[in-house]
Order: C-alpha cells, then sequence, then structure tokens
C-alpha cells in the first residue's frame, strides 16, 4: 500500500513541476500517505513528504495541512505543529481542532484551553471534536468551572447526545469530583456505549464510591453492552478497595474467558485485587501466569500484599527478583517496603532501603521520605527522624502528620504541639490522622487542658469531623490523668457508645488509679463488645487482687478457663546481627540463657546497692516475696535487655520491643540498669517508646 501511495506522490509531484496541473483526488492521495505516516508513527517520512511538497513549489491548501497538522502532533513533533499553524493563511475548525487535540493529548492542557478560547474569538464555530478535546484538557487541570461553561456550550450547539463528547464531560466531572453532576449527563444520554460506561465506572472508582462502581458494572452486563478490557480493570479497581474477591473471581474468569489475562494492565489490576485482598497465594499465581509483563507496576502489588499480611521476607525476596529481572523500583515500591520496617521495627532492614533510596534519587520525594521519617521512628532511632524531617525541603501535611505521629509514640506531647504549630502556621490543612496523633501526644504527657482545646476545635476552626478514635483519645487522655469523673462525663455525653479501645482505656485508668465500681462498669462493656478478648478479665481480676477481693478473682479465672480464652503472653525481642532473639517470662530456651542469668543476677546486685527497691506489691499472686521478686527479675524485658548487653557492642543503644505493656517494676529496674551500665535503653511496648538514660525515662513516670 505504500509502495502505491509514493508513486502516486511522485506522479503529482511530477505534474506539478512540468506544468500538466493537478486534480482533487491528488490531494487527497497525498492526504491519504500523511495520514498513514501519522497512524504509523513514520515522522521520517512525513517530514520528507512535507520537503517535497514545499520543494515542488506546491502551495499546500488548508485541507492538506491539516493533516500535516494531525501527522506532526500525533508524532509528538509539537513545535512543527505550531510553527505550521502559526504560517497558516486560513484556518477552519479542523484546523483549530487539530491544535487543540494536539495539545491536549501533549498534556499542554493549558494552551488547549486557551487555543479553544481564541478559536471562540475569531468566530469559529466548535465542533464536537474540540469540544471533547477540550473537555480533556479540563479534566485534568481540574477546572470544573470552565468544564460546566463548556458543558452550556455543548448543550447549545446540540452535542448534547453526542457519545464522544457526552463520555468526555462525564469523565471531566467525574474527575473534577462532581460525581453527581457526572451521573446526570450519564442517565441523560440516549445511548450508552462501553465507552461511556467506562467513563462512569471509572469516575466512581476514583471518587471513592466503590459500591456503585460494582452496580454500575452490573447493570452494564444486563443492558448487554460489550465488555472490554478497560471496564474489568476499573471493576478490578473497585474489588480491590472494598477487598471483595468473590465478585473478583467472577470477572477473573470472564477476563480469562476473553483471553485479557495476559494484557499486562489486567494483570496487575488482578494481582493488585488479591493481594489486597489478602489471598497471596492467587496473586502469586497471577503474576507468575506470563513472566513477560511483569513490570514495576505488578512486582509493587505483589510486594505491598506481602507487607499487608506482615510477610516481610516474602516482599524483600520479592524486590531482589525485581532487581534481579532488571527493573528500577519506584517512590511506591519503596515506600511499601520502608512500611514494612516500620511496622515490624526492623531498622536494619530500613537502613538498607534508605540507602537504596539515596542511590535512587527518591530521597527528595515526599512521600518516600515521610515513610522514612515513620521507619525511624517506630524502630526508636527519634534522631533520625527528626534530622530526615529538617531535610525534607518542602515537607507537606503527610511529612508533618508523620512527625507528629512519632513524637507522639514517644511520648513527647510538647514536640507534637509545636510540630502541629509550625504545620498549621505553613497554611498546611490537618486531617483525621493529625488530631489522632496530637491527642496521644498530649495524653502521654498528661497535657489534659491542651488535648481537650484541640479536640473543641477539629470542628469549629478546622472543619474536622472527630470520629470513634478522637473520643477514645479523649477518655484515655482524662483517665491517665485521673479525672475519670470528667471521663465518665464525657463518656455519656457522647454521640455514640465508645468503642473496644476507648473503654479498654478507661478500664486501665480505672486500675491505675483504683476505681473499682467504673472499672466494673468499664469491664462489663467491654466484654460485650469483645467476649473472646480476655484483656477485660484480666484488668478486672487484677483490680480485685489489689482490693484482696479473692472470692471475684476466682470467679473471674473461672469465667476466662470456661469460655476458652487465653491469657495474651508477655514476650520481647531484640534484633542483633540480622537475627531475631525472643524472650518470654522466665524463658529458659535461649543457648546463651546461663550467660544470660549471670547477667541479669549481677545487674541485680548492682541496682540495688544505687536504691532499686523491687515492687512486689505490683504481683497479684499470693506467693512469698522472694518468689515474687524473682518473678519480676525474670520479665522478658529484662531478659532481652541482659542478653543485649551481652551481644551488642560498647556503646550502642539497645532497642528492645515488647507486645504488652511494661510493668511498674521492669520500668524502675530499667531506670538503674541504664545508670549503672551507662547505656541508653529504647523500650517500644504496646503504645509508645520509653527512652532510659542515666536512672531517668523520657516518660518522666507518666504513662
Amino acid at each position: 500500500m505504500y509502495h502505491t501511495l509514493f508513486i502516486i506522490f511522485l506522479i503529482f509531484i511530477c505534474c506539478n513541476l512540468f506544468g500538466f496541473g493537478y486534480k482533487l483526488s491528488d490531494s487527497k492521495a497525498v492526504a491519504q500517505l500523511i495520514q498513514t505516516y501519522a497512524k504509523t508513527k513514520e515522522l521520517g517520512k512525513g517530514k520528507q513528504l512535507h520537503a517535497q511538497l514545499i520543494r515542488g513549489g506546491y502551495l499546500l491548501c488548508t485541507f492538506l495541512t491539516n493533516h500535516l497538522l494531525n501527522m506532526y502532533s500525533k508524532c509528538g513533533e509539537f513545535g512543527y505543529t505550531i510553527k505550521l499553524f502559526g504560517r497558516m493563511s486560513h484556518r477552519n475548525t479542523v484546523s483549530w481542532a487539530a491544535m487543540i487535540t494536539g495539545f491536549s493529548h501533549n498534556l499542554r492542557f493549558h494552551e488547549a484551553v486557551s487555543t479553544f478560547c481564541q478559536m471562540r474569538v475569531e468566530g469559529e464555530i466548535a465542533t464536537q471534536f474540540a469540544l471533547s478535546s477540550v473537555l480533556q484538557a479540563c479534566a485534568s487541570l481540574g477546572s470544573v468551572q470552565f468544564g460546566s461553561q463548556l458543558h452550556c456550550l455543548v448543550v447549545k450547539c446540540g452535542f448534547g447526545f453526542e457519545l464522544f463528547v457526552g463520555s468526555n464531560l462525564t469523565d471531566m466531572y467525574s474527575k473534577c469530583g462532581k460525581v453527581l453532576d457526572s451521573c446526570k449527563v450519564f442517565e441523560e444520554m440516549p445511548c450508552k456505549d462501553e465507552v461511556l460506561w467506562t467513563s462512569m465506572i471509572d469516575g466512581y472508582v476514583k471518587n471513592g464510591n466503590f459500591e456503585k462502581a460494582l452496580i454500575a458494572y452490573k447493570k452494564m452486563v444486563i443492558d448487554d453492552v460489550f465488555i472490554d478490557q478497560h471496564v474489568l480493570c476499573s471493576t478490578l479497581s473497585a474489588c480491590s478497595a472494598l477487598k471483595a474477591s468473590s465478585f473478583a473471581k467472577s470477572l477473573h474468569s470472564i477476563i480469562v474467558k476473553f483471553g485479557f489475562e495476559h494484557e499486562s494492565f489486567i494483570g496487575n489490576a488482578l494481582t493488585d485485587m488479591y493481594s489486597k485482598s489478602g489471598d497471596m497465594v492467587s496473586a502469586s499465581n497471577v503474576f507468575h501466569i506470563d513472566s513477560g509483563c511483569r513490570n514495576i507496576v505488578s512486582f509493587t502489588a505483589i510486594i505491598d500484599g506481602y507487607v499487608e499480611m506482615d510477610q516481610i521476607e516474602k516482599a524483600i525476596s520479592a524486590f531482589v527478583d525485581l532487581r534481579r529481572w532488571g527493573i528500577e523500583p519506584n517512590e511506591y515500591t519503596f515506600s511499601s517496603l520502608i512500611k514494612a520496617c516500620s511496622n515490624q521495627a526492623k531498622v536494619e532492614h530500613g537502613g538498607q532501603f534508605h540507602g537504596q533510596v539515596i542511590k535512587f534519587n527518591f530521597v527528595r520525594d515526599p512521600f518516600v521520605s515521610s515513610t522514612l521519617v515513620d521507619m525511624y521512628g517506630k524502630c526508636g532511632l527519634l534522631d533520625h527522624s527528626i534530622q530526615l524531617f529538617d531535610e525534607i525541603e518542602n515537607p507537606n501535611d503527610i511529612a508533618y502528620n508523620t512527625l507528629v505521629g512519632v513524637f507522639a509514640l514517644h511520648g513527647l506531647g510538647r514536640n507534637a504541639v509545636e510540630t502541629f504549630n509550625r504545620m498549621i502556621h505553613r497554611g498546611l490543612k490537618p486531617n483525621a490522622v493529625t488530631f489522632i496523633n496530637l491527642l496521644k501526644g498530649c495524653s502521654h504527657t498528661g497535657m489534659v487542658a491542651d488535648g481537650l482545646n484541640y479536640f473543641y476545635s477539629m470542628e469549629n476552626i478546622y472543619g474536622v469531623v472527630p470520629r470513634d478514635e478522637h473520643y477514645s483519645c479523649v477518655i484515655d487522655l482524662l483517665g491517665r490523668a485521673g479525672k475519670l469523673k470528667e471521663a465518665e462525663d464525657f463518656i455519656n455525653s457522647m454521640p455514640f457508645e465508645p468503642d473496644a479501645f476507648g473503654w479498654c482505656s478507661f478500664l486501665g485508668s480505672c486500675k491505675i488509679h483504683g476505681d473499682k465500681e467504673r472499672a466494673k462498669v468499664a469491664a462489663n462493656r467491654l466484654m460485650k463488645l469483645e467476649p473472646e478478648n480476655s484483656g477485660a478479665h484480666v484488668l478486672l481480676s487484677n483490680i480485685y487482687a489489689k482490693e484482696r477481693q479473692l472470692d471475684d478473682v476466682r470467679s473471674l479465672r473461672k469465667m476466662i478457663r470456661d469460655g476458652n480464652m487465653k491469657k495474651l503472653p508477655g514476650y520481647s525481642w531484640v534484633d542483633i546481627g540480622n537475627k531475631t532473639h525472643v524472650f518470654g517470662v522466665e524463658d529458659c530456651s535461649h543457648p546463651q540463657i546461663k550467660e544470660i542469668y549471670e547477667k541479669l543476677d549481677s545487674l541485680l546486685d548492682q541496682i540495688k546497692q544505687i536504691g532499686y527497691v523491687p515492687r512486689t506489691e505490683s504481683v497479684l499472686i499470693d506467693m512469698d516475696d522472694t518468689l515474687k521478686e524473682k518473678l519480676l527479675h525474670n520479665h522478658s524485658e529484662r531478659i532481652a535487655v541482659a542478653y543485649s548487653l551481652i551481644a551488642m557492642p560498647t556503646g550502642k543503644p539497645i532497642i528492645v520491643k515488647k507486645n504488652l505493656r511494661v510493668c511498674e517494676d521492669c520500668h524502675s529496674a530499667l531506670k538503674y540498669i541504664s545508670k549503672v551500665t551507662g547505656r541508653n535503653i529504647i523500650v517500644r511496648d504496646i503504645s509508645r517508646f520509653h527512652h532510659f538514660s542515666n536512672a531517668l525515662c523520657s516518660c518522666g513516670d507518666y504513662w
């Protein structure tokens, strides 16, 4: 075909050079050749053809110039397009539409809009093609106001029922967050093709209306509209967000039936859906179906799935495979892996990924840098977090929220408040997460007045509606400070019942401050919410034991046994030499246990000499004080610290993680141990960090 067209073109040039004249059909042949080069993106041949036309002295008519505009635009040579358009002596609606479309497709959206406005100023009629392209530009710019004006023009020009225009209107409104307007345009269309349905479903997904996206897909099937891979991909995204794996599996069968399973973007969507649903077996199967389609998106989806399932070793293994395939990781890959290190406090792995982030130049990415701030904070290295935050050139709301959360986790409420004030001063808007972190920081520092002020300012000043988590934080804030009556009044004034965390916080406060009656109320409410959770029974049992109400203690322990509830055993662990060492109470399983207990006994002698007195009253089991002291002495966090002192280099901070709240006696002992050893000891318990140094704790004994 190319050969025939080129012969026609040569004949046409010869006729023009030797003065034989030409016919309109010759121009059509040249136009067809230009069209072919545009479709096949053969820019070089297109330029040669253009040069031959100029060299042959042929005066380009508007018809051929429009085809050249289209060719240069589609081949990405937009400088030529602009020059050619500027030299046109006569422009018609096709010329303007070609320019607007070219600007839009080359991501020059502002120029697409300004060219459309210029076209209207010069009196040209807006065609459906120009309107569709400028609507695409408005969608990308999020310019809903101008898009609404274009909608009026669409109706005025009689294009309201044009499918192509309607699809772009639907897409524009949905991308600008105007879902109701998008739905209205969709419903008014008399005929709906797969493009229009796809725009509607994709709009629902982008605006978080995932249930409506699935309903729209079902209606599409009922209306017997053709299902293509784009519709299936958007619907899979909705299933992914809803974790609707059953419905997604039916989509998977349709994908296989239509032969779309080897499409890379479909494979990515399936991998992401199964990963987010927690079905890593299916995700892995899809991932391995066609190794030729693997890319950074599919690798990141599988890594993220392993991270969500707390399978960090498999996530790291997938990252290694990614590098073996020669695929470069992106910011989402690193964010997911660093998040995994945060969740499991794997500082060694996190440090290695930090090095990779620097290598691939993602350290300036605000999202990646925020995850690094979070990771170091959750691993106990507060100074690293602060330093990384200070190195971010223009920290955004995510970065500030992260640092507020880190300070709260470390019990530094005043630092959290100061960071929040800096955030507001920069004009950044706080969200629900900001206030959860801020209230936790105030709670852990005893800043009751500040915490209450921030809670009541949430909706009034910042427009953030408090959720159950915020109410629970206030209950914890008042309870920790011993203001149990105020906490009770606050609970009674709440617009809804406290959640399990709220009642658990209140119950814990009642235990600390010895309020048996309020503790019974809180325990009963917590038992109703979580009947299989033994925590309420154990806390209430401890309160009764402290009051020497032994019959009540026996009754509660019988309830635990009869209900097959298991008390969560306490564990502590340390990461040394890329290996995690886990210890329980009176643990004898470690190969160096003899050395560990010798170290423990030596530490006990040393701390007693400088003032440590065992708090045997905290052991509520009826036994001799000597046995109580031995039990306290063999708590898991102390064993972990003793092992760290043996195995770690002198001067390196000791970081211990614990699955329960650190007990009062261990808290006292660790302060003295930090003094006699001259080591910084960092303990991360279930709710916060404690930094022990020189016989002091960062919490100021308020936790």
